[in-house]
């Protein structure tokens, strides 16, 4: 069993997670990808920005070693109160999302999700580590390393060229 301590952690496949429905799904399986971990939410400002470029992305390079992991977060605003069927149906429907939505997280405070921990521990933010909003994006490489933060304003189209870097891809 991978070791859910952020302390020990090296790499986010170090991690289990749980799925939208439940289950558990193991970072391991991620491993040679380039990762894009952001925490989603529904009625956000931003959502109708991030998602379609989400999807945009995900759909250029799914073929090409790239993912994008979706962790819905009620924590900033309540803007995330439904139940993960009803995010998962959002996403999906509204957004075309074909990437994985896992199951809500808490990303700040005593409950913040062990993969959490790791990012920021991994990458702080300008104001100290916690996660500010909606929409806060990790890059992560091929070997499961954090390589950056981007703030929730920042446009997952805007950050394309450095998923390109960790592909190979010019």
């Amino acid at each position: 069993m991978a070791s859910q301590s952020s302390a020990q952690s090296k790499s986010v496949y170090d991690f289990v997670v749980k799925d939208a429905r439940g289950n558990d799904v193991d970072l391991s399986t991620y491993k040679g990808k380039v990762l894009l971990i952001v925490n989603v939410a529904s009625q956000c400002g931003l959502t109708n920005s991030n998602y379609p470029e989400l999807t945009a992305l995900y759909g250029k390079y799914k073929d090409k070693g790239f993912e994008v992991l979706a962790f819905p977060c009620n924590q900033f605003g309540n803007q995330e109160p439904g139940s993960n069927e009803e995010i998962v149906e959002f996403a999906c429907t509204r957004f075309k999302a074909e990437y994985p939505i896992f199951n809500k997280v808490e990303v700040n405070g005593s409950n913040a999700a062990p993969l959490y921990k790791f990012l920021k521990s991994s990458k702080g933010g300008l104001l100290g580590d916690g996660i500010k909003w909606n929409f806060t994006k990790f890059l992560v490489d091929k070997e499961g390393n954090v390589v950056d933060r981007y703030a929730p304003t920042t446009s997952p189209s805007s950050i394309e060229k450095d998923i390109k870097k960790l592909l190979g891809i010019s």
